[in-house]
């Protein structure tokens, strides 16, 4: 292999230096596009690898009209190579390299070139049919570090078609995510954001409002993730050397975790940590989508499909006896489950709940009361 990256290198740097010379197809060819192949393993001296003005039985092709070149790997034509001159643009280039390819089903592979660029093209949308596109394009002049691994399958005694049609759907999935991805960390569609709120355990009830405060912020946490990424890529260090940036983000991150949400349009409500880390243990005891919470200024209240008169828990973050209520009447065999739990009855069948976590201690209680608020027979007007 690194052989034969040194070679490539050799010829890329000859590329640079006698392109501009090379004003006719027949030039580009002997100085250009011979040597790859040379390369690649396909002598241009051997007429069992290499076929120059190679011309068959192609349906529909017009008197005298041959391929530049067609490899041979075990007496068979495995790809066609159409030429053009080092300085034509190759777009639109491409229908008579078509027929041939659609005309021999053996041919794996279509490529063609100006000595500078390489464009090559398989049959990936319709079997025996050239795409529209190409799979993979190679800039000599400019080569990239994976280049070389992908310009090696094509070595004569690599050439293998399903190989190929792998490295095709591969290059081209590659293209499609790369855009995707591009689009949409500059677009931030309203699911992105929703998404990384979700992975990063928000438990604020993501309304439209909530989700456009956030998008700049998802945004700018984006680019310092991608920085991050680039830095890391480029030394190669698996760890960022300034120990002390490291714990300042972390101690940040902990303040902003634990930190208030205080309501945009009422200043008097304020969404606690408590109540968020509560709405996370219900969530793990339930384990539904449809919850949602809402808060008030009197309490905070965990809704079953984001409707007020279907809650679930709501609970009363009093600093002395924080406590919450369920929608359900408390039997007596569930006020001894409350006891042997160790948790305490308050007024008006109020359970004190003084750390979030406490409430993993009733979970049969929490979903009865989740149970509760699913059936619709309870909220039919009698």
């Amino acid at each position: 292999m690194n052989n034969f990256k040194d070679r490539l290198n050799s010829h890329s740097e000859h590329v640079k230096k006698v392109g501009t010379h090379c004003s006719t197809e027949e030039t580009t060819k002997q100085a250009l596009i011979l040597p790859l192949l040379d390369i690649l393993g396909f002598s241009p001296y051997d007429p069992t690898k290499v076929k120059a003005e190679y011309k068959a039985d192609f349906p529909g092709a017009k008197a005298n009209e041959r391929v530049d070149y067609a490899l041979f790997c075990q007496n068979l034509p495995v790809m066609f190579i159409e030429a053009k001159t080092y300085g034509e643009n190759l777009t639109n280039h491409c229908p008579q390299l078509s027929r041939y390819f659609n005309a021999t089903p053996e041919v794996a592979v279509a490529a063609i070139t100006n000595g500078r660029e390489w464009r090559f093209f398989t049959d990936l949308e319709q079997k025996n049919i050239m795409d529209n596109d190409p799979f993979l394009r190679i800039k000599i002049e400019e080569l990239q570090d994976n280049d070389y691994e992908q310009l090696f399958q094509f070595r004569y005694d690599q050439f293998k078609p399903e190989a190929l049609r792998t490295l095709a759907e591969e290059s081209i999935y590659f293209s499609l995510f790369t855009k995707t991805i591009t689009s949409t960390l500059r677009e931030l569609p309203v699911d992105f954001v929703k998404y990384v709120a979700n992975k990063s355990n928000i438990s604020r009830q993501l309304n439209q409002k909530f989700i456009d405060s956030i998008t700049p912020i998802v945004k700018n946490a984006i680019e310092r993730a991608v920085s991050n990424m680039v830095v890391l890529g480029l030394t190669g260090k698996k760890e960022i050397l300034d120990e002390k940036l490291i714990v300042e983000e972390q101690t940040e991150t902990k303040i902003g975790e634990k930190a208030d949400i205080i309501d945009s349009e009422n200043n008097k409500i304020v969404t606690t940590y408590t109540e968020r880390e509560l709405f996370k243990h219900i969530y793990s005891i339930i384990g539904d989508d449809e919850l949602t919470y809402k808060d008030t200024e009197s309490y905070f209240n965990v809704l079953y499909q984001n409707k007020s008169n279907r809650w679930i828990v709501r609970y009363y973050d009093n600093k002395q006896h924080p406590a919450i209520q369920l929608p359900i009447e408390l039997t007596e065999k569930m006020q001894d489950e409350i006891k042997r739990a160790g948790l305490e009855l308050g007024a008006g069948e109020q359970i004190i709940i003084n750390k979030p976590e406490n409430i993993l201690r009733i979970a049969g209680l929490i979903n009865d009361a989740y149970e509760y608020a699913k059936n619709d027979e309870n909220f039919k007007r009698k």
